[in-house]
């Protein structure tokens, strides 16, 4: 089996750690995402990890809150996720390191992109916590900024869905899947998979984007040797 990508950066919502369960971590399903990424690192493949806060706290749940206040909550809940992911890979056989942007004293180290590239040259997975370190953007930009300054081949976004439609699927039988788009296309179309301005620095950077879905024993692994599930966006 042969990788696709020398270099990628993978986007894991925090939803998908919990499972059916919705919040929190379904042991089963950290456990695989763990034990794939571990694969795709034996397989030579230099990984970066970006994981959503969703399964315990979204800035926009903070209704009456200062926003600033609830985004800095969610910045949290990815340090929280990325520490849980790094264990899992580290007991899946894997090395990892914990990198923020929030100065977290003994939780992980401050992001520097040239000791990134050092960890990642060495073969450690980084799992990247807190975001962008600041309040009003979203784990979209903030794994769009860090595939780009990583220097990643591909912004890979594993979702609940197989790919980009032109409607939601789960509300309309006949949403029309695509598989491949254009940066210009996607954001002319409206489409909501990920955040515009996420795609707009991606565009402007050059970076593929590859959105597929986070199910079945091999799906990560599968999207990464093949462009075949899900759909590209260059």
């Amino acid at each position: 089996m042969k990788a696709k990508y020398k270099r990628i950066l993978l986007k894991i919502s925090g939803e998908a750690l919990s499972g059916a369960k919705g919040h929190g971590y379904d042991v089963a399903e950290l456990k695989n995402v763990a034990e794939q990424i571990t694969k795709l690192s034996a397989l030579g493949v230099e990984v970066g990890v970006v994981v959503g806060g969703g399964n315990f706290w979204r800035g926009r749940q903070g209704d009456e809150m200062d926003r600033t206040t609830a985004d800095y909550m969610g910045m949290l809940a990815t340090v929280i996720n990325a520490l849980a992911v790094s264990d899992a890979i580290e007991r899946a056989g894997g090395k990892a390191k914990v990198l923020t942007e929030l100065a977290i004293t003994g939780v992980g180290e401050p992001f520097n992109y040239k000791k990134a590239d050092e960890y990642l040259k060495s073969g450690y997975v980084l799992v990247f916590g807190g975001g962008t370190g600041k309040p009003y953007f979203s784990t979209d930009t903030g794994a769009s900024l860090k595939a780009v300054e990583i220097g990643a081949e591909t912004l890979m976004l594993a979702k609940n869905v197989d790919g980009i439609y032109d409607s939601d699927p789960k509300q309309n039988p006949a949403a029309k899947k695509f598989d491949r788009l254009s940066y210009d296309e996607y954001v002319a179309r409206g489409l909501m998979a990920m955040d515009t301005s996420a795609v707009v620095m991606c565009k402007e950077n050059g970076l593929k984007i590859h959105v597929f879905a986070l199910g079945g024993k091999d799906s990560i692994v599968g999207a990464v040797v093949s462009e075949s599930a899900g759909t590209v966006i260059s």
